[in-house]
């Protein structure tokens, strides 16, 4: 439960290592042969979904849905609403899907671009623009978070983001309660599930990738709440 004064439960070790068990997919068998699985890559300039036909063995399906940056008078800033990741999956997954059976469908798997900040609120409100991958605003805090790591953060990486939102918008990092990255939001969506695998994980920089955890003397670094 979050208390009456919000702290941020920015990242949870259990998230990682619960979604870095390997999970039991079955495969199709004959009396499913006729079972199709949905594709979908969510991007920086659109996203893009396949529809796989397990009897055929092959594509059956294709839809796409563009869009762009949101504008912004700040020259570093890189910037999309998830809310329209959602609606290019709904629109792409409906121009595959489009002749099909849906009752055939039998899985949805998603890729999607890594290192964005979605940042949200304790009742899964988005509570900011994504501040994706190729934002550099944040190249000040990936110096000084550079030195205090030993090793070159670049301004790509979230951890940098989380940094730059806590000294920039001390609102609504503070009203944060989950951090997501742009993969994490559209399963999210899908699911119900607030989940985040391990190779996405590592993209924030503040990983333990032997560990599959988590670092919290990087973390705290960040913020001491961030792991609370």
């Amino acid at each position: 439960a979050m208390p009456s004064t919000p702290s941020p439960r920015r990242l949870s070790r259990e998230i990682v290592r619960v979604s870095s068990q390997s999970e039991i997919i079955e495969v199709p068998t004959s009396k499913s042969a006729n079972a199709l699985t949905i594709g979908v890559d969510v991007g920086t300039q659109g996203t893009k979904v396949l529809v796989y036909d397990y009897a055929q063995k092959k594509v059956v399906g294709r839809g796409s849905y563009a869009y762009g940056l949101m504008g912004s008078d700040r020259p570093n800033a890189a910037e999309q609403l998830p809310s329209t990741w959602e609606a290019g999956m709904q629109s792409a997954i409906a121009q595959a899907m489009n002749g099909l059976d849906s009752e055939r469908v039998k899985g949805i798997a998603v890729s999607g671009q890594q290192h964005g900040l979605v940042a949200v609120g304790s009742d899964g409100t988005v509570l900011r623009p994504a501040k994706l991958w190729c934002d550099t605003e944040s190249a000040p805090q990936a110096a000084r978070l550079s030195k205090l790591f030993g090793w070159n953060v670049v301004p790509g990486f979230t951890a940098s983001k989380l940094l730059w939102l806590k000294e920039n918008e001390p609102d609504n990092f503070s009203r944060m309660s989950k951090v997501m990255l742009p993969h994490d939001y559209i399963n999210y969506k899908l699911t119900g599930r607030w989940v985040m695998e391990c190779g996405d994980a590592s993209g924030i920089g503040v990983l333990d990738i032997e560990k599959r955890c988590f670092d919290g003397e990087r973390c705290n670094l960040i913020d001491e709440r961030l792991l609370s």
